[in-house]
């Protein structure tokens, strides 16, 4: 009994051996070759079969010349998608599967030409649609290249190190220089390094350099029709002309400075109120007070709450201050000047320099601008 009992026992266990080989012999396997519409491979993508009437998915992964391959196959119709990134760039349905090897290759060049042929068009017309396609493929890897240029430029400006800045920068012109945005961020990374330099002539080189990335930047994007149709194009350009301004103002070219600021301010009407503002303070610095004055009420004109411009306002006005005896005797509108600005700005970064101007002129303190007053400060 014994002996009868151990041959099923070691029949089982030889069949079960068997099983593997008996299993792969009633499979199929597949293969392919994927390429995108330049022709190059599409590499560490998934290649996913999904049985139509069985349900079983098999997802194979692409390998750096686009090949993919898997032995194992259940034999039946399979819907194969190509998958990149999440997204499903082609797809076969009822693709089927016997117990020999099945080749499926995603062409996409290939498919783009025979599905433009499809829709009736000529060999020219196809050819047409193709060139579009490389177009857009050509215009994606362009742009993801210099938007790495850009976050690497930012990140060497970040931490101060605007010569890497600079040089990462200029290597993206180099790339594409009809981008009106890769100009301006050079011209900013010239204008914040130009501080840095201890030659008075390399400073202003720097200046110069900046001021001509800015003007490029704004000659790109004034004759762009892409940038005419957005609606943020005004704001931009005013951005633009504002930074150029900046730059002819520490350049000591105060002319061009005020005429940049008033570009921007004509250009953007919401931001109006601090270019007028830029504009009042780089005449302030340059000693133009009446010009400065006449900016600043432009200013209050624009944004009436805009404490800041009434205090500078005042500042210009006590320039225009005169003497009787050892008395200061300052301009009409002095005192409310900077009365005004603590009305608005009562703890203010400013607030104890207007407090020891009206001193000076040997005015009240009036927080509400006229009605109650304080008594006056001494001197």
């Amino acid at each position: 009994m014994k002996k009868h009992f151990i041959i099923p026992l070691l029949l089982v266990f030889v069949v079960a051996l068997s099983a593997p080989s008996l299993f792969a012999q009633n499979m199929g396997s597949v293969k392919g070759v994927c390429k995108d519409v330049e022709g190059k491979p599409i590499a560490q993508a998934q290649v996913e079969w999904s049985g139509v009437e069985t349900g079983r998915k098999y997802t194979l992964k692409t390998n750096n010349k686009g090949e993919y391959f898997s032995l194992g196959v259940s034999p039946g119709k399979y819907d194969v998608r190509l998958i990149k990134d999440g997204k499903e760039i082609y797809k076969f349905s009822g693709v089927l599967v016997t117990l020999n090897e099945v080749a499926l290759d995603f062409d996409l060049k290939k498919e783009q030409t025979a599905a433009a042929q499809g829709q009736g068009l000529t060999a020219e017309q196809a050819k047409q649609v193709q060139e579009q396609q490389a177009k857009v493929a050509k215009e994606t890897n362009t742009v993801k290249a210099l938007n790495d240029k850009l976050n690497a430029a930012k990140a060497a400006s970040d931490a101060g190190d605007f010569e890497t800045a600079i040089a990462t920068l200029t290597e993206a012109t180099q790339i594409d220089g009809t981008r009106d945005l890769l100009w301006f961020k050079l011209g900013d990374a010239y204008r914040s390094s130009a501080p840095k330099q201890t030659d008075p002539a390399e400073k202003q080189k720097r200046f110069e350099a900046a001021a001509a990335n800015y003007q490029k930047g704004i000659e790109l994007r004034t004759n762009s029709e892409q940038a005419q149709k957005d609606p943020n194009n005004n704001a931009t350009l005013a951005a633009y002309y504002n930074n150029l301004a900046e730059t002819n103002a520490k350049s000591n070219k105060i002319d061009d400075a005020v005429a940049n600021y008033a570009k921007a301010a004509q250009l953007d009407p919401a931001k109006a109120g601090q270019y007028l503002f830029n504009t009042g303070a780089v005449l302030t610095n340059a000693g133009k007070v009446d010009d400065a004055i006449v900016a600043f009420d432009k200013v209050i004109a624009a944004d009436p709450t805009k404490a800041e411009a009434y205090y500078w306002k005042g500042v210009n006005l006590i320039g225009k201050a005169t003497l009787k005896g050892d008395k200061m005797v300052a301009p009409e509108g002095t005192a409310e000047a900077f009365q005004k600005y603590l009305e608005l700005q009562p703890n203010g970064a400013l607030a104890q320099p207007a407090k020891d101007m009206l001193a000076s002129i040997g005015a009240s303190i009036e927080t509400t601008y006229g009605t109650t007053k304080k008594k006056p400060v001494k001197k």
